[in-house]
């Protein structure tokens, strides 16, 4: 089907009526109602969703089913000051902001300045890092604050919505096009780090629960309604040594498979002082 969509003439007049923003609202609301629960028992087949590790007990909706909330204790988060965490479930890649404040993502080039919509902001990330989180739709779609924060508005960005998977990514500027919101926090122990969410086709909303606030490390953010979806943070120069299993995808376009509350790498002062130690 994505095959059709994206590679035939056809399929692509198609496409522009299903990136149309209307069509994934209205599917949002179908998503939202009762209705929608008939299709929950073949999701959870299809995609292996072990149910018994999410609270479970009766769905209202599809979209109920689909950010279902995850039991204590599945996703432990670490409160070490110098770890820095992933924000989410999700294929994570990771890419070093050049120069040119580009970065690659399957193959084709984005900048930061367009997928922010802001040229200011995005001139602080050069020569900082890029990490992308990939959200299939089998992930847990709930997301939360990767430390201590001091955290500005959301800056919500209107675009086509188009499916994050690989296909898509080689035939249209994904990060360009889609919605997507992002807010600067002011953090703790990382500097300043700016958090976005990029929707994807037939997600109706993304839902982020705070404005302008005071934010701690592990607490939730928002979530994605229905569809692939994906976080990515941008973080400053010299503000993070990525942990030695993820050097080798940087820059590659390879994913790595993490987990929310993940260590993905230290703070820059504690592993200098590690080294010395």
């Amino acid at each position: 089907m994505l095959k059709f969509l994206y590679k035939t003439f056809v399929g692509r007049v198609i496409l522009q009526l299903l990136c149309m923003r209307w069509v994934s609202v209205a599917v949002g609301k179908f998503l939202d109602s009762r209705l929608s629960k008939i299709f929950i028992k073949g999701f959870v087949r299809r995609n292996n969703i072990d149910l018994s590790e999410y609270y479970s007990d009766s769905f209202r909706s599809f979209n109920d089913c689909f950010t279902r909330q995850i039991r204590e204790g599945k996703r432990p988060i670490s409160y070490d000051p110098c770890q820095f965490i992933s924000p989410c479930d999700g294929l994570l890649s990771i890419y070093n902001i050049d120069e040119g404040t580009k970065f690659c993502v399957k193959g084709s080039s984005y900048t930061v300045s367009s997928l922010l919509n802001n040229s200011d902001i995005a001139k602080e990330f050069c020569g900082g890092t890029a990490l992308v989180f990939r959200l299939c739709v089998s992930h847990y779609h709930r997301y939360i604050y990767i430390d201590n924060a001091e955290k500005s508005d959301n800056e919500f960005i209107k675009g086509k919505l188009h499916t994050v998977r690989p296909i898509a990514l080689e035939n249209v500027p994904v990060f360009k096009e889609n919605c997507r919101e992002y807010t600067v926090l002011d953090t703790e122990n990382f500097g300043k780090v700016v958090q976005i969410e990029v929707g994807a086709m037939l997600v109706g909303k993304i839902k982020n629960h705070h404005g302008k606030a005071k934010v701690l490390r592990g607490e939730e953010k928002g979530m994605f309604l229905y569809g692939g979806s994906t976080v990515i943070l941008l973080v400053k120069k010299d503000a993070l040594n990525l942990s030695e299993s993820l050097l080798p995808i940087a820059d590659t376009g390879r994913e790595f498979d993490v987990l929310m509350g993940e260590c993905l790498g230290r703070k820059n002062v504690c592993q200098n002082n590690l080294q010395t130690e």
